[in-house]
């Protein structure tokens, strides 16, 4: 299995003989209500999504990188004012070669784990704020760093029930804990605006680039910067909704064997409170 991309078929095949019970919440919540719950990082919802970005041109031989990050995120309640929302990134990647001596890889990369604190009844604009904890679990050397790393984490966005915009930020920076003196140190951020116009029946229009800093990088080397968007749709396997997105971004910005452009395809499972 050269492409990870093929955990999704997987995913949605195991999906399809799940039997999940209606129950009031659920069917409370209109297609557009289940895209705008589905666009806020830190909403009152578990849910799986499986996002397949697929980087073309990438390495000193413009090669086909592909990374399938498993993304689950679970709410917990801690109080009647809080609750904690844990987000897990864990990147399934193939590496095509990336030079005589690098050949081409597929395996795990390192985990990512964030917990945002939030406020459990929000206004018209929702934060989260917490911890993000990278951890070396990656099964090749080019697939990750063997340092355990940790930093900040926020996200801010606006929705408002009749509004059919849902705009806002996440926002992280991981620094390397020099737990291992054999793999390089790193300061590396990320940035992803999103916007989304969402029209009746669970259709909607979507741009959301991952800006990357790697700091320690030389001055011309540090950042990628994608433009562009993409089209998204609510959809019901049996019972159990399902949130499809497709996109498309152009690095206008990027370290010189950095990847040209990307192909994101996703799938989230939801499970509305």
């Amino acid at each position: 299995m050269r492409r990870p991309s093929r955990f999704v078929a997987i995913a949605v095949t195991l999906a399809a003989s799940m039997e999940i019970a209606t129950t009031s919440a659920q069917s409370a919540l209109s297609n557009e209500d289940l895209a705008k719950l589905a666009q806020n990082p830190v909403g009152n919802l578990i849910s799986v999504p499986f996002q397949n970005n697929t980087n073309f041109n990438y390495g000193p031989d413009h090669g086909v990188q592909d990374i399938l990050n498993i993304q689950p995120v679970i709410p917990f309640g801690i109080t009647e004012e809080w609750n904690v929302i844990t987000r897990t990134i864990m990147p399934v990647i193939f590496n095509p070669s990336l030079g005589p001596r690098v050949g081409a890889v597929n395996g795990l990369g390192d985990l990512q784990l964030t917990a945002f604190l939030s406020p459990a009844q929000p206004g018209h604009w929702i934060w989260g704020v917490g911890p993000i904890v990278q951890i070396p679990t990656h099964t090749s050397a080019t697939l990750g760093n063997d340092n355990l790393g940790m930093g900040p984490s926020g996200v801010l966005l606006h929705l408002e029930h009749g509004n059919p915009w849902v705009f806002g930020a996440l926002v992280n920076n991981v620094w390397s804990l020099g737990t291992n003196a054999n793999a390089p140190a790193y300061s590396n951020g990320l940035l992803q605006p999103f916007i989304n116009y969402n029209f009746e029946g669970g259709l909607y229009l979507t741009s959301s680039p991952i800006i990357t800093m790697n700091w320690l990088a030389a001055a011309n080397q540090q950042f990628t910067l994608p433009l562009g968007g993409g089209i998204g749709k609510i959809f019901h396997l049996g019972k159990l909704p399902l949130n499809a997105q497709l996109s498309a971004y152009y690095n206008v910005v990027r370290p010189d064997y950095g990847a040209e452009w990307q192909l994101r395809a996703q799938i989230q499972f939801m499970f509305p409170k």
